[in-house]
């Protein structure tokens, strides 16, 4: 079988000699494709208010916020309750588009409306559908990172 790879120059010689040595075939052009990059889902499944299973597309989420066991993602169109816990969905999500700015909220990058600095190392924010959040100290140096501040 040809196999084409797309990795880094730095693993590119270690996973090409293994994999030749499992019999498959090095190949720019092979029909099957390994990749380094991850795969950052389209969708989540979450239920809606009447408890009913639906995909919802992650280009869709304003934010997601936890209570307890509980995450709410939140949309234009309303909030859904998600399966997985919010540490799950932050390694999940695309960390170019999302980031946690709390140990209960996750934003996305697009919704963010306003930025206003607050005392003791902290940010607030106003999203798209006009909910304000907080920037917790903790997660301070990765959203002054995340937004080039």
């Amino acid at each position: 079988m040809k196999i084409r790879l797309l990795v880094s120059e730095a693993h590119r010689a270690e996973i090409a000699e293994k994999l030749e040595k499992a019999g498959f075939q090095i190949d720019d052009v092979a029909p099957f494709l390994l990749s380094e990059t991850q795969v950052h889902p389209a969708f989540l499944n979450v239920r809606d208010s009447r408890g009913e299973r639906v995909r919802l597309a992650v280009e869709d989420i304003i934010f997601m916020e936890s209570y307890g066991h509980r995450v709410e993602v939140h949309t234009a169109q309303g909030s859904y309750q998600a399966a997985d816990r919010l540490y799950q969905l932050a390694e999940m999500l695309d960390p170019g588009r999302f980031l946690r700015i709390s140990n209960s909220v996750i934003i996305a990058r697009r919704h963010v409306k306003k930025i206003r600095p607050a005392l003791s190392m902290k940010f607030i924010l106003t999203l798209s559908d006009g909910t304000v959040v907080d920037v917790t100290r903790s997660y301070y140096s990765a959203f002054r990172e995340f937004f080039n501040i």
